[in-house]
């Protein structure tokens, strides 16, 4: 009777959790017929009247500041790399 009663109790506990008794199934997806198109980019405003020699300029500070990146960078990797060294030391 107890292994009844036990098997009764576990059978309705766990039933809840079946994730088949939620209802929780993926839907499919739309049909194209039904997806809104996408509109085209505009052009930005700020962009719209650019001088060329400006962004020229711009394109070569981007450049210098990249280069002036990868020495403090490789810095940066070689004290982490003697912080993580003397770590594992000890």
């Amino acid at each position: 009777m107890k292994y009844l009663l036990s098997s009764c109790l576990i059978v309705l506990l766990c039933s809840p959790l079946n994730p088949q008794a939620r209802n929780n199934w993926p839907h499919p997806p739309q049909s194209a017929s039904q997806v809104p198109a996408v509109a085209k980019p505009k052009v930005s405003p700020l962009h719209a009247g650019t001088d060329p020699l400006e962004l020229q300029r711009e394109a070569k500070e981007l450049l210098e500041l990249s280069q002036s990146l990868q020495p403090d960078m490789e810095s940066v990797i070689e004290k982490l790399s003697k912080r993580l060294r003397t770590g594992l030391a000890h």
